[in-house]
């Protein structure tokens, strides 16, 4: 098996420990650039799902691009008969559009890995090839589909 041989940055790695133990982003978005997975952008707490998306969703010139993402996801949990509770999970996502071109789609795919083994402590990957399966309802579906019932 060939391996991309995409390195991660430290600054990625520091940015997912900010948001892992420090919770000082909601959100950080990162790229393939000049051979290695680098910090694209960082999303504050206080920032929606809704500018989650518009970070991620980008365009190399006339195509859309791919990114990754790793998300601090907030949501209540309610099960009949109990009282609400508040969960808080960690996403590592995959954006790699149908619509992207095909050597960007075969990189980010083959370097998805490296990001997987390095962020330990995420509780669910995504991969989202559409739009539909970035919307809020389908990603917190994933998200509650793996709670203790």
């Amino acid at each position: 098996m060939a391996m991309s041989g995409v390195k991660l940055t430290n600054e990625c790695q520091n940015t997912y420990q900010a948001i892992q133990k420090d919770k000082k982003f909601r959100y950080a978005i990162f790229k393939i650039a000049d051979g290695e997975i680098c910090l694209d952008k960082t999303g504050d707490r206080a920032n929606t799902y809704e500018q989650f998306l518009d970070d991620l969703q980008v365009k190399d010139g006339e195509n859309d691009d791919c990114r990754y993402a790793v998300y601090d996801y907030d949501y209540v949990q309610q099960a009949e008969g109990t009282e609400a509770s508040y969960r808080s999970k960690l996403f590592l996502m995959s954006w790699c559009p149908d619509s992207a071109k095909i050597k960007k789609k075969m990189i980010y795919s083959s370097s998805f890995d490296t990001l997987k083994k390095a962020f330990v402590g995420v509780h669910k990957v995504i991969q989202s090839n559409g739009v539909d399966e970035l919307e809020q309802s389908y990603i917190e579906g994933i998200l509650k589909s793996t709670d203790r019932k």
